[in-house]
């Protein structure tokens, strides 16, 4: 904690990769390419997980749990889905390991011990659940299915960065089986708008909602719907997809039902996920040069109070004071912690809840208690203001809703600030270098002028906006008529 962070200004990524850190939020495992998510960290995963497993169920969906392992041959049933995923997968080839005759005390995988079929570590489940539903659907009246899985999976990564992209990681996917292509696309939209809520109500986070291109679209999907975010480098990041998938899955795996008409028909699909990506967005948005910042509604602890004392007996005297004030804010559901430790000083306590982001702190001395006062610290601002003790819980209530409510004001500030409309390609690549952020601009449509840009530029097309306008005009690149802009950015 000593040792200051990186500054933004100087290097981004370093500042990141060393606040991960020092924040005790995660760290680099054994494993190559995967992490250790540390106790804080995952703290503020279970509030994600909380707030958004209760929004999915509000909307009628149920949580299950699937297999780890795909067999090969039902991996590659859908053929799109599989050829997106090959170059990602990690392969189980044997099942069992043996003492090494060569190397004593060591072990080798056993040759005799190859499995008759090679097992993918699921980089995504829709293959197992699939063919799971084919059992599962017989009729109209088996439909729909709106299953949710909480999950680990693997996707090959040689660059990695922790949170952002890692070659395990944490996520929710859900799977859902529709008996009408409406009813799919409906469910698609609903579990976009769920995520689109979830980052700007809790995480603070503006985002834009849009629908990829056909190359940035799922592997095996017929539209993917996104949310896009911006980070404070001005790169942007996809914060969620849900997928209209069609009837590829169902045709890939036979799975059909009786109508209300009585006829056979494929059954319609859709699929959608978050993962500990979002970890990686909520840091970049709102932290800087001190540390974390984090909104109210994810903070494991919302308030923290730190005792300034001489002595056993004035510890006690303020703790027992304190001993109230938890009481009060416990009860009107704020997280609060009492950092009583006697083994750091004040300044030091400060520091590290400086550090991992803690919303509001409080400082009690001899002094407040004879005042019958404490000093509010507000992290976001780092504002201090003298409080009346009588005033506390209703100050810490309020102000805890406008740090929530400024976070995502400041974000979205500088997202708007951040969007720039360009008509000329010299401008379009000038925009990127300079001000970063997303190019609003008009394409034609086509891959192959889509690709150039990303070969030029290394900007991609982060989504079509769903609130696009219809604006007729020129490709920003080809000069080829176009009938709208769309959002230019680098990307994590």
């Amino acid at each position: 904690m000593s040792k200051k962070l990186t500054s933004r200004a100087e290097d981004y990524s370093k500042w990141y990769n060393e606040l991960v850190v020092k924040a005790d939020l995660a760290e680099n495992s054994a494993v190559r390419g995967c992490m250790v998510i540390k106790p804080y960290g995952y703290a503020i995963w279970e509030k994600m997980q909380a707030e958004l497993d209760r929004m999915f169920k509000e909307t009628g969906h149920q949580n299950a749990y699937f297999p780890l392992f795909v067999p090969k041959s039902l991996f590659e049933a859908e053929e799109k889905n599989a050829e997106g995923f090959a170059k990602e997968c990690a392969v189980v080839t044997h099942y069992r390991l043996q003492n090494d005759p060569e190397r004593k005390g060591k072990l080798r995988v056993d040759p005799e011990a190859r499995l008759e079929e090679e097992l993918v570590v699921r980089p995504t489940s829709e293959a197992i659940i699939w063919n799971t539903y084919r059992n599962w659907i017989q009729s109209y009246r088996d439909l729909p299915i709106l299953v949710n899985q909480w999950a680990n999976v693997v996707r090959w990564e040689m660059r990695t960065r922790l949170f952002l992209r890692t070659a395990e990681f944490l996520w929710q996917e859900g799977h859902t089986a529709h008996a009408t292509k409406e009813e799919a696309m409906d469910e698609a939209k609903l579990m976009n708008n769920v995520y689109a809520t979830f980052v700007e109500n809790f995480m603070a986070i503006p985002v834009i909602q849009g629908v990829k291109t056909e190359s940035e679209r799922f592997a095996g999907a017929e539209e993917t719907f996104c949310i896009e975010a911006l980070m404070q480098d001005g790169k942007a990041l996809q914060a969620g997809t849900s997928h209209f998938l069609g009837q590829n899955f169902a045709k890939a795996f036979d799975v059909k039902f009786v109508n209300k008409e009585g006829k056979q028909d494929y059954v319609w699909a859709t699929s959608w996920g978050v993962s500990t990506r979002l970890m990686g967005a909520l840091i970049m948005t709102h932290s800087d040069d001190s540390g974390l910042v984090l909104p109210p509604s994810l903070a494991p602890n919302q308030v923290v109070i730190v005792p300034i004392y001489k002595g056993e007996e004035q510890l006690q005297e303020i703790t027992e004071v304190v001993s109230g004030i938890l009481k009060d804010l416990r009860n009107k559901g704020i997280s609060v912690k009492y950092d009583d430790r006697d083994t750091l000083r004040p300044g030091a306590k400060f520091a590290q809840h400086e550090l991992q982001g803690v919303p509001l702190r409080i400082a009690i001395g001899p002094k407040d208690l004879e005042n019958g006062t404490v000093e509010l610290a507000r992290r976001d601002t780092f504002s201090k203001a003298i409080i009346a003790l009588d005033d506390l819980n209703e100050t810490v209530e309020s102000l805890l809703r406008e740090i929530q409510e400024s976070l995502f004001s400041r974000a979205l500030r500088f997202r708007d600030d951040h969007i720039t409309e360009v008509d000329d390609f010299e401008d379009f690549k000038k925009v990127l270098e300079t001000k970063t952020g997303f190019v609003s601009a008009h394409w034609d449509g086509t891959n192959e002028t889509e690709d150039k840009i990303k070969e030029l530029t290394k900007a991609t097309i982060r989504c079509i906006p769903l609130e696009m306008k219809a604006e007729k005009g020129t490709c920003v690149y080809s000069g080829k008529p176009s009938s709208g802009r769309v959002l230019f950015a680098k990307a994590y």
